[in-house]
């Protein structure tokens, strides 16, 4: 059923609401938490350099570099190496 609702977003976005919609079921997450990740992942952003940024799973995370004419970003972790990503493989850092 929370696929059915969330088909609008990316597959990757998609996977992680029914992951906390399923911590959530299972007693894992409290509401609160839950609530909170699957707003994060259902905004659209409006990305630009200098943002901070952290992977889905929140693994990784460090700051945009540029946003290239195709809309990928080119982000530099902060243990060093600048990858180049789809933006719904992101979120911003820091927002509650």
């Amino acid at each position: 059923m929370v696929a059915a609702l969330f088909a609008d977003l990316p597959t990757t976005r998609r996977r992680e609401v029914m992951s906390a919609v399923a911590h959530y079921i299972a007693g894992v997450l409290d509401h609160e938490s839950m609530a909170r990740m699957v707003d994060e992942l259902c905004k659209a952003a409006d990305w630009k350099a200098g943002d901070r940024v952290k992977t889905l799973r929140g693994s990784m995370s460090g700051t945009i570099r540029r946003v290239q004419e195709d809309g990928r970003l080119v982000w530099q972790t902060d243990s060093g190496p600048e990858l180049t990503t789809l933006p719904e493989s992101l979120i911003r850092e820091g927002k509650p």
